[in-house]
């Protein structure tokens, strides 16, 4: 059912129909690299345009950035330790990279169609759950380490 309701709104050839998956595999995309250098460079490009997207698109990706600039150069005076300065970094980057992903997923729904569907809610649901996890793990991280040089050192 899912496939239909993309394919009506999005137009797609009916070959993603097929169960056994060969005739996606047997179809290359025209817009996929063969490989080599000239891959990287185009990856690094694809990149960069995202992350200019987010910031340009995404409200919470900004407020989130604006906190992770903040957040970054306190993680060094913060932990006293290499591991804990790593530590309190991934924990504000897993939030930005869980944020762009909850995008992602929300920029699709929103292509193949604007009208209210369950599956399309489920989805951004689905991935707000995501990012208020993310949320979530990094403040326990950077809590716990706060208690631990205020009361224990």
């Amino acid at each position: 059912m899912c496939l239909r309701l993309i394919r009506q709104f999005a137009r797609l050839p009916n070959f993603l129909t097929q169960d056994d998956g060969a005739a996606v595999a047997k179809r290359s995309s025209p817009y996929k690299s063969k490989g080599g250098l000239r891959r990287v460079f185009s990856a690094a490009g694809y990149s960069y345009q995202g992350l200019r997207a987010a910031i340009a698109h995404e409200a919470a990706f900004r407020q989130e950035l604006v906190l992770a600039i903040v957040l970054v150069p306190s993680a060094f005076f913060l932990g006293r330790t290499t591991i804990e300065v790593l530590l309190l970094i991934s924990a504000v980057l897993l939030v930005l990279i869980v944020e762009i992903i909850n995008s992602a997923i929300e920029a699709v729904c929103d292509a193949v169609t604007l009208e209210s569907h369950p599956l399309l809610g489920r989805a951004k649901d689905l991935g707000s759950a995501a990012v208020f996890l993310a949320f979530a793990y990094a403040a326990v991280v950077w809590v716990s380490l706060l208690i631990i040089r205020v009361f224990f050192s």
